[in-house]
């Protein structure tokens, strides 16, 4: 993650409000989380062992943990505060989570004494990275993967086409006002909505790539089978297997 984004992250506010916000603006996290699951190929009693890219308030590693009771977690994330969140939300299963605050670009130094992982996954936080910096961490998270191990990614996309590009900002912003319903002064309406994504995205630094492109970078991170489980509009659940 981009020192811009870690800073924007770490903020107490940014946190406290940063659930409620990703259902207004992402309503098919959870969906997105379930087909990311569903795809891997393990018995609910594997003794897993993942590593998560970015935890964040701890959404996906909480699904992970519930969904594979033997399985442990290495979670990595830039912003001290998203992890104090993520340990709240886990309760009792932030035990088998190990927590490491740090930026994804440092990912060699952040896991150079870890041995191998299962699975690697990441959910809303691999698109603040340009594509050089994505290659070369996914290319890390290759090596740290055993044989036949996982990589899955559900993330932010970007339209190859500008047409499409506009239409589909278009239907985000429409959809966010209505769920919104006038409680959030942000999303009173579409330009107040819009000026707040493009003033959100700016801090953060987003650099979102095409859905071709992404499966591009994992192809030549060395990922031997690329794919895309699911897609809407500009999200999707990508990955393989090594």
């Amino acid at each position: 993650m981009v020192q811009k984004s870690i800073e924007a992250y770490d903020a107490p506010a940014v946190v406290a409000s940063y659930d409620a916000d990703m259902e207004v603006m992402h309503p098919n996290r959870s969906k997105m989380v379930q087909v990311a699951l569903e795809i891997l190929p393990f018995e609910h009693s594997a003794e897993l062992r993942a590593l998560d890219l970015g935890i964040g308030t701890g959404f996906f590693t909480d699904r992970f943990l519930q969904n594979f009771p033997a399985g442990k977690v290495v979670a990595i994330d830039g912003a001290a505060a998203m992890v104090e969140l993520a340990k709240a939300r886990l309760k009792t299963l932030a035990d088998r989570v190990e927590f490491r605050i740090g930026d994804f670009r440092q990912l060699s130094e952040l896991t150079a004494n870890d041995g191998a992982f299962d699975v690697v996954y990441s959910a809303f936080a691999l698109h603040h990275l340009n594509r050089n910096d994505k290659q070369a961490m996914v290319a890390r998270c290759l090596q740290l993967l055993r044989s036949g191990g996982w990589f899955l990614n559900a993330d932010l996309i970007l339209a190859g086409d500008p047409e499409v590009e506009r239409r589909i900002q278009e239907l985000r912003v429409e959809g966010i006002v209505r769920r919104a319903a006038g409680k959030d002064p942000r999303f009173q309406d579409a330009q107040s909505t819009r000026r707040y994504l493009d003033d959100l995205e700016m801090r953060d630094g987003d650099q979102p790539q095409t859905l071709s492109d992404d499966l591009q970078i994992l192809a030549d991170a060395g990922l031997k089978n690329a794919s895309v489980f699911w897609m809407e509009y500009r999200e999707a659940v990508m990955g393989g297997q090594k």
